[in-house]
């Protein structure tokens, strides 16, 4: 298994692991299968591209199998803070770790950017596994979004979490 930062040739893998992950656990991201049924390998092309995120992949032999984004913040005052998003690992390969080392690479990333100081993240709250993982690995909740996503009329909160590194 191979874990490395993402780039515009790897736009047509990302394209159909985001797909399976929004149709497959739509409750997990902020972003729907609608919002992005269209988009095509050239609009994730743009964003694995972006000198400001870092998206990392992780591959058994060359098939993208998870992902995980790390996203620090741009704006002066929120220069200490830097988010994860977009976490996510195929069905058949979960159970095996590679979550835990996409969040382990990204916090390693986070830590050699010299401004950030802590991580952000949000979690379903019914997402026992995931919140385990964020837990073990340093992450601290420190709030519940009520009703934070609206899906076919049913509400699910998010966990706030934060890792200060």
């Amino acid at each position: 298994m191979e874990i490395r930062r993402l780039n515009g040739g790897d736009a047509e893998g990302y394209r159909v692991l985001r797909h399976e992950a929004l149709l497959q656990n739509p409750e997990a991201f902020s972003s729907s299968y609608e919002d992005e049924m269209y988009y095509e390998a050239s609009d994730y092309k743009q964003r694995l591209d972006s000198k400001f995120t870092y998206t990392f992949g992780a591959f058994d032999e060359n098939l993208l199998v998870g992902v995980v984004t790390l996203v620090p913040e741009g704006k002066v005052k929120l220069k200490h803070r830097a988010n994860i998003f977009a976490m996510y690992v195929t069905d058949s390969q979960r159970g095996k770790g590679l979550g835990r080392e996409l969040v382990k690479t990204a916090i390693k990333q986070a830590a050699e950017l010299s401004s950030v100081e802590q991580i952000h993240l949000t979690v379903t709250s019914s997402n026992e596994p995931a919140k385990k993982l964020y837990a073990s690995l340093g992450f601290e909740p420190y709030g519940v979004e009520k009703n934070a996503l609206r899906i076919d009329g049913t509400y699910y909160d998010e966990d706030l979490m934060v890792l200060f590194m």
